[in-house]
């Protein structure tokens, strides 16, 4: 898809809205790769870490290297259900607001942070607003988009994490040679930044119209919606689409309760979404986004604030390029290849990492194995998880499946993080780089579901999906399946509007 093409679909409002949002999910790139990078600094060893006699340095324990890149996901759980209830009962811009607000306050914690037991609270905190996040931000971005960009945009919620441990990773690249706590608190002082921006900015854009229409907030709609096309889109094909959405809610039976998510064709929906996100963290990408600094340092043969700066680099141009082919190419084809990649570079690393001892020819090679494995993430499930989670449920289920399917990626996030320390490191299980026999296999596993379990739905409106799922179209051959327009019965959409009119007209004064 070139530039000229994708910018047709987006004015300036709208343009406005998808970057503003976007932006708002750098502080999770930011924390994410802030910490990655500062487990590995001396400064933040000796504040928060235990002197090892035995090798006469400053070391964070394996227990507490756990509990730090683990707990946090408690914070993370909080936060996405309770981001979910707030974006479905207050609507999606109002939980931007709230969030960022509380963003400012957790971020001080951490900021402050002079012991374990602070440090370790401060990041479980922070993660509550990272889980609001996940809750609204891809959600709102598919609801405001065209079909034909929806995945690009979408995908920008792990660019935007890409980007920002990018920027992170090039602070603490720089702030790694300080010898006190400058070292590590310059980083998470940037933890402020995002969330002032976007509390400066949010209210110049609109609600989502599909939010709104479930609210019964016609009007209102209306207006958002024609905001986000107008210049676009001829007037008619503004009243077409909108018209469009509106006969999607009317056909659709009320739903309201969880338990649906898994009750006839919505199973299957929720399957896909959950597998999807099942398979995003159980593949292994927390070996590289949060052990990776502390494990090459390990090693003792590269940098490791180098190694991550250009694993950053590289991710964030892959998911780059994953985002200008994915609507075009198309979801199925990308993740196979993502999966591909990753498959070769875990076992690649797993088996340099065999001999006894490891040669420092082999320990270059698991780095750059590593560096592989981590653009195979960026270019396959990174981005397109939060595609596709958000594209299959059904309109008015949404949001609950996005709190389904987001709270098994947190639960495996946790699962893979509290045991990596455990696998990597001695007196334990001390895999090191033989890790990737585990995650290897799990990535042949997730090629394997996305061949046969994931639909292709480059393209396609989410009312048209949601017609192939009630129509019964097998799930690999939606890519093939003849376009077909959502009937619009005017009539219908008229009589409802009517009686919304009627239950909230003023009284007459008599």
């Amino acid at each position: 898809m070139g530039i000229k093409s994708v910018t047709q679909h987006f004015n300036k409002r709208l343009f406005a809205s998808v970057f503003l949002i976007a932006v708002s999910q750098f502080n999770y790139g930011f924390d994410n790769q802030a910490f990655t990078s500062t487990q590995a600094m001396d400064a933040f060893e000796r504040q928060f870490g235990e002197y090892d006699d035995a090798t006469r340095q400053w070391k964070i324990p394996t227990y507490f290297l756990s509990l730090l890149n683990s707990l946090n996901y408690i914070g993370f759980a909080a936060g996405l259900v309770i981001g979910s209830l707030t974006s479905a009962r207050f609507g999606r811009r109002t939980t931007m607001i709230v969030m960022s607000v509380y963003a400012l306050i957790s971020a001080t914690v951490v900021v402050t942070s002079t012991t374990k037991e602070q440090i370790l609270v401060g990041r479980i905190l922070n993660y509550v607003y990272v889980g609001f996040e996940l809750a609204v931000v891809p959600v709102y971005q598919s609801e405001i988009v065209p079909a034909p960009v929806r995945g690009m945009v979408v995908g920008t919620y792990q660019l935007s994490i890409g980007l920002g441990g990018l920027v992170i990773n090039s602070i603490c690249r720089g702030t790694s040679s300080f010898q006190d706590s400058r070292a590590y608190r310059i980083p998470f002082g940037l933890f402020y930044v995002i969330p002032s921006i976007v509390l400066a900015l949010i209210w110049f854009i609109p609600e989502s119209p599909r939010w709104l229409l479930l609210r019964d907030r016609v009007e209102e709609a209306r207006k958002a919606h024609h905001l986000l096309r107008e210049g676009t889109m001829s007037e008619d094909d503004i009243s077409n689409e909108f018209a469009k959405i509106q006969q999607s809610l009317l056909d659709e039976p009320e739903q309201g309760r969880t338990k649906e998510l898994f009750q006839g064709v919505n199973r299957k929906r929720t399957a896909i979404a959950v597998g999807m996100s099942f398979f995003q963290q159980a593949t292994g990408q927390a070996f590289a986004s949060q052990y990776g600094a502390v494990w090459v340092k390990s090693l003792g043969t590269l940098n490791p604030f180098d190694v991550t700066l250009g694993s950053s680099a590289l991710t964030t141009g892959l998911i780059i390029t994953c985002l200008f082919l994915t609507d075009r190419v198309g979801r199925r084809k990308i993740l196979l290849v993502g999966a591909a990649v990753q498959t070769v570079a875990l076992y690649t690393m797993a088996g340099l990492g065999v001999p006894r001892p490891v040669p420092n020819a082999n320990k270059s090679g698991m780095v750059g194995m590593l560096l592989l494995f981590g653009a195979g993430f960026g270019l396959g499930w990174g981005p397109l998880t939060y595609v596709v989670v958000t594209e299959v449920p059904a309109l008015r289920l949404r949001d609950r499946s996005q709190r389904v399917s987001s709270l098994v990626n947190i639960f495996m996030n946790f699962l893979v993080n509290f045991t990596l320390p455990y696998l990597l490191n001695a007196p334990y299980a001390a895999l090191q780089s033989k890790v990737g026999f585990i995650f290897g296999s799990i990535a042949v596993c997730s090629a394997l579901f996305v061949f046969f379990c994931v639909p292709e739905c480059k393209g396609r409106s989410l009312e048209e999906i949601d017609r192939m799922f009630h129509d019964g179209v097998p799930v690999r051959h939606f890519g093939d399946h003849p376009r077909s327009e959502v009937e619009i019965n005017t009539s219908k959409v008229v009589d409802e509007e009517e009686v919304f009119d009627r239950q909230h007209a003023p009284e007459e004064v008599k």
